[in-house]
Order: C-alpha cells, then structure tokens, then sequence
C-alpha cells in the first residue's frame, strides 16, 4: 500500500508539479489512511492491498477522522487528498472501481480570507524599523516586500539575491507549479531591500556561495518556519489581537490594491492566482474592510 502512495506522489511532483508543502501534505494524509485501513484489516489474510478497499472502508475512515475532532474543513482536505488517490488508481488500472465515488465529504462554510487593517499593518511594519541589528532590518526588508508584493511565504524564503533587481525594481519569482512571474517592487520596500543589503545580509552571512536572500542567524536561507515565527513576535509587539500569518500579509496586500482602485487582472497577475475567481474573493475583503472603516462596524452589524 506503501508503494502505490509513493507511487501517486512521484506523479504529482512529476506531472503536476506540485510544491513540497502540498506533496507532504498529500503524504500524511494517505498515510493516515494506510494507518487506519492496515489496523481496520489487520486480521485479513493475504496482506490488504488498493483493490480491497471499499466504501464502507472510507466511511468509516472518514467517522475516525470526526471521532478524532478533526474540524469539518480539516476532514474535507483529508477527504479530496483520497479521492484524487484513489481516481489515479483507477486510471493506472490498480483498482476496477472508484470506492470514494459516492463518499459524502462534510459541507464547510467558505469564510473570507482574514486580512489587517492599514493601522494594524502600519504598526506591524514599524516594529522591526525600532532596530538595526542585521535581524532586524532583514525582517523589515521582508515584511516590507511581503506586504508590497502579496508573495507567498515560500516564494519569498525561495528567493535569491540573483532574482532581485533594484534598479528597475522588480524581482522574479517561481510560483506554484513552477510558473515564473516578474513582480515590481514598490519604492518604499526596494528602499527596505537596499539597507538590508548593504552591510546587514553580509553580518548574517556565513558561506560566500549562499545565494539565498534572505538568512538566519546561521547565515543559511530562512525557512517558512523561521518566518512565521518573525511575524508572530512582531505581531505580538505590535499588540495585534488578531490571529496572524505571514498568510495574512498576502491577504492584506490584495484587499488593499483592490480597495485602492486596482484592477482585478493585475491583482491576479501580481499574486500568481491561475484562477480570476481566486482573486475575486479579495473583492468581498475590501468591502468589509471598507464598511469598517466606514461605519466602525463589520459589516451585518
């Protein structure tokens, strides 16, 4: 059972070039259910194998997981991360029928991405500015760029010095799937890039081949992780109540250019959404966002 998740994985990162965060996401969920399929037929006599699978397995598979508390959102992913396992088994020929077929998945409510207010991205980018120690304005210029641009996390933590280019401000960045896209830079954070790179990338770094932008304290490339963890401690500073990711940035970013009059092909264009619809959302966000601000309610008050 092992080898046919491996095997499904190598097809994901081969033909649908997924990222690593969404190949070790697929990993643990089919593992958990090669856990609970193996513990489920334990008594079974030869070894269980794909085509064994039925849908009562995947009920039932699906009650374990909302017996373990696992949110109804949480379940979904769970859920969509099988049946696209088990209709690659079906097309490779492994199995004769689709078990997950007519497997209900729970119904979860689409919520609007969470996004900051200009005062709370304000006080959140004034905080690493307090200092200017090589962390510091290595976390301003990243916060900097991060809100001006609307990158993921990843693609920023992926990016090289090489990638920069400050006299014509913009970057070039490889998104989901591997698609690139030129990302112009605004003044005020290619000015945040320029202080970090004159003399603060240079106390952090170790190796003289890192060609990583951004670095830690170890002078190697800064993680997802490590990131979160920046944005968490300034959120903290900065007395923001609201649950914080560097997620939130990327949000805040696009709510913004929209509630400043963008258009919306350039928001998608500049965020790397593959669908317009994905970007549509951010309409909802400046809205309310504006409602609040407004009225100093949210809207539906």
């Amino acid at each position: 059972m092992h080898q046919g998740v491996q095997d499904f994985l190598d097809f994901l990162a081969v033909e649908k070039r997924l990222s690593a965060n969404t190949l070790a996401a697929y990993r643990n969920d089919l593992l958990q259910l090669v856990e609970f399929l193996q513990t489920r037929k334990a008594s079974s006599e030869p070894a269980p194998d794909w085509s064994d699978v039925t849908r009562d397995d995947i009920q039932a598979f699906v009650l374990h997981l909302k017996e373990r508390g696992y949110v109804p959102a949480t379940v979904a992913r769970k859920v969509a991360a099988v049946r696209s396992f088990f209709r690659y088994l079906r097309r490779m020929g492994v199995i004769a029928s689709d078990p997950t077929k007519s497997v209900d998945s729970p119904r979860v409510a689409r919520s609007l991405p969470s996004a900051l207010t200009p005062e709370e991205v304000a006080a959140l980018l004034a905080q690493p500015a307090k200092s200017s120690t090589p962390e510091a304005r290595r976390d301003r210029a990243a916060l900097e760029l991060l809100y001006a641009t609307g990158m993921r996390v990843t693609e920023l933590v992926s990016l090289n010095v090489d990638d920069l280019n400050l006299i014509s401000r913009d970057l070039r960045c490889v998104g989901k799937g591997g698609r690139e896209r030129l990302v112009p830079i605004s003044p005020r954070a290619a000015q945040a890039l320029e202080d970090y790179l004159n003399g603060a990338r240079a106390m952090l770094l170790r190796d003289k081949s890192e060609r990583a932008l951004f670095l830690n304290h170890r002078g190697e490339r800064l993680t997802r992780q490590g990131f979160w963890l920046i944005v968490k401690t300034y959120a903290k500073a900065a007395n923001i109540s609201s649950s914080i990711t560097p997620h939130t940035l990327r949000h805040s970013c696009a709510a913004r250019m929209l509630a400043e009059g963008a258009d919306i092909g350039s928001v998608r264009e500049l965020l790397g959404h593959v669908s317009i619809a994905t970007t549509q959302v951010y309409q909802q966000v400046a809205a309310k966002q504006l409602v609040r601000t407004v009225t100093g309610r949210e809207e539906g008050q």
